[in-house]
């Protein structure tokens, strides 16, 4: 007997020793999973934040300010996001996940649930005005250039960090606190336990809110989209040049944040909305931690949409795909392309100069230079008539 009794003493013991080695193990790669995901986020957004400031002193005046304006909102808001919600999450491990030893108020679980809750729901918001931004100046460009300057922007921005902060804020107002869930990680609704209407509603609030964002963006991208094509369409039955090249960047940023926002935050928005309207049950744990961690993924590859997909990068793509796969027959449409580009342009320039002189009474100083421009202007530069009514 006495022999069994330590037989079962030192199991017991080898198996507590197991699990403590194995949760150990698991602790630390969630730190350095954190680790990491923070200083990518960090450096990635701090890249793409010097990108859009660079970018916003070069378009200062022009329409697409604006839609700089938003993305460096959005920018500095995950870079925010990644640093105090990763500081949190750092925090946590470091006191072994003990919450009522160190947070005995809970004072750390409530600002850990408004700022998951305020840096996730304000990208989703700017992503969707930033659609509706778009759409409207493309669909509606003189009502866009009359109606929207930059006050107007800002105070919009600032507008929707006061919703997001707002929606944040609730459950600490409704004295609905922010609860620790089952992995002892991080803080967020109450989506377990007894729970009253209220309790439902603040997290539906939430993930309604999210998905009208997703669902706006998705309209209005949509929207956009067409019209840019149909703008491009007629503008080729009918032989114009139109630069259009700026609005199809932009269009391509949007569609690609709305790709990584749909992915990222579809999963959790949806979970949410399911365990908020559901009766009394158990909360599946391991699947809401992936839900949130593919969701801080998304402060990761918003900043990369701007750095990658911009106008000189995909050009560069653009050639070097030429060069590495381009047969000999599309080798020469790029120079034909920019041949074809100049003279539509040298035919604009004609043309203003042309109504210019014609406006002040003189003429025939461009009779003979326009057909040498538009036929022969390209290959053989530009008239002496013409260079002298541009100097």
């Amino acid at each position: 007997m006495p022999g069994n009794g330590t037989t079962e003493a030192g199991c017991s013991r080898t198996v507590a020793e197991h699990v403590s080695n194995t949760t150990s193990s698991q602790m630390e790669r969630s730190v350095t999973a954190s680790v990491i995901s923070m200083t990518v986020g960090i450096i990635s957004n701090t890249l793409a934040l010097c990108i859009l400031v660079k970018a916003y002193h070069r378009f200062r005046l022009k329409s697409k300010a604006f839609f700089l304006l938003f993305c460096s909102g959005l920018v500095v808001t995950d870079f925010l996001g990644h640093l105090i919600n990763g500081s949190l999450v750092l925090y946590v491990y470091a006191c072994n996940k003990k919450w009522e030893a160190f947070d005995p108020r809970h004072m750390v679980c409530g600002l850990f649930g408004v700022s998951m809750v305020f840096f996730g729901l304000s990208p989703l918001l700017l992503g969707s005005v930033m659609a509706v931004e778009r759409c409207i100046g493309v669909t509606r460009p003189l009502f866009h250039s009359r109606a929207l300057a930059a006050h107007h922007t800002k105070r919009l921005l600032a507008l929707i960090w006061l919703l997001a902060a707002l929606v944040a804020l609730l459950p600490v107002l409704l004295w609905r606190p922010y609860q620790v869930q089952r992995s002892r990680s991080w803080c967020f609704f109450r989506l377990e336990g007894p729970r009253d209407w209220l309790d439902k509603l603040l997290p539906l609030i939430f993930s309604s809110l999210g998905l009208l964002a997703l669902l706006v963006s998705i309209v209005c991208n949509m929207l956009t989209c067409c019209t840019l094509l149909l703008s491009k369409l007629r503008c080729r039955r009918h032989h114009l040049a139109k630069g259009t090249s700026h609005h199809l960047e932009m269009i391509c940023q949007l569609m690609a944040i709305l790709i990584v926002s749909c992915v990222c935050w579809g999963p959790l928005l949806v979970m949410v909305i399911i365990l908020s309207t559901q009766e009394q049950g158990e909360c599946p744990a391991f699947r809401l931690l992936m839900a949130i961690r593919m969701a801080t993924w998304n402060q990761i590859l918003d900043p990369w949409v701007y750095i990658l997909l911009r106008k000189a990068v995909l050009k560069k793509v653009f050639l070097l795909g030429h060069s590495c796969w381009g047969t000999k027959s599309h080798s020469h449409s790029l120079p034909r392309w920019r041949c074809s580009t100049m003279k539509s342009s040298v035919e604009t320039s004609v043309t203003s100069i042309r109504s210019k002189l014609d406006y002040s009474g003189v003429d025939g100083v461009v009779d003979g230079g326009v057909d040498g421009v538009v036929d022969g202007g390209v290959d053989g530069g530009l008239p002496d008539t013409v260079i002298k009514a541009m100097s």
